[in-house]
């Protein structure tokens, strides 16, 4: 959502949680433990569920 900072979506699965901070950076949380963060520099990790974590 543009213009919120913080934005909790509720899923059918369950919650997700968005933050988006002024450095252009955004970080996502989703219901089954999986995160992903971007740095807003071009680089990005998710983190699955398992613990895997995958950059690019």
């Amino acid at each position: 959502s543009q213009g919120n900072r913080y934005d909790n979506r509720m899923q059918p699965d369950g919650p997700a949680y968005h933050y988006s901070n002024r450095d252009g950076s955004y970080y996502y949380k989703n219901s089954d433990n999986s995160t992903y963060h971007n740095s807003g520099k071009g680089d990005s990790a998710y983190t699955a569920p398992n613990g895997d974590v995958y950059k690019k």
